[in-house]
């Protein structure tokens, strides 16, 4: 300490006078809350967008609906970077086209990675086809391929 005359008689007072408070409980809180909110986020996503299951479905139905109205456009649109060097527009057409109706049975899953195998029902004359589309998350749902 410093000795001196002082401005009044007493001498410095020291700035923290209590006993430290422990802020563990407020760190806890902090982490645990981070958790949750991913784990909310993460259920978000699944109810918005769909399970993978979902999307690819609905890319398979949507290709399949765009090759029976004949659009070339929205059909070449949703084939993957791989097929699209493959085949022109026109290909693609005859490439995947078939008679009748389509209508999405199901997927599974095709592989380790993400790809999914979607069953699609062609109902129409001769009892209808059955055929699998490759579907893998290549920004958004594409078709890569007959499986």
């Amino acid at each position: 300490m410093t000795t001196g005359p002082y401005l009044y008689d007493d001498g410095p007072a020291p700035l923290h006078t209590g006993t430290p408070r422990s802020r563990n409980g407020l760190i806890i809180g902090l982490l645990v809350g981070t958790v949750v909110a991913a784990l909310a986020m993460v259920g978000a996503m699944i109810l918005v967008s769909g399970t993978s299951s979902d999307q690819a479905e609905n890319t398979a139905s949507v290709f399949a609906q765009a090759v029976t109205a004949d659009d070339s456009e929205t059909a070449y649109g949703l084939l993957c970077d791989d097929e699209r060097a493959r085949l022109s527009p026109a290909q693609t057409m005859t490439t995947y086209a078939h008679a009748g109706t389509p209508k999405v049975t199901g997927s599974r899953e095709a592989g380790s990675d993400a790809r999914r195998l979607v069953s699609v029902r062609w109902s129409g004359a001769g009892g209808g086809a059955t055929t699998h589309l490759v579907v893998v998350p290549e920004g958004g749902g594409k078709v890569c391929g007959l499986g």
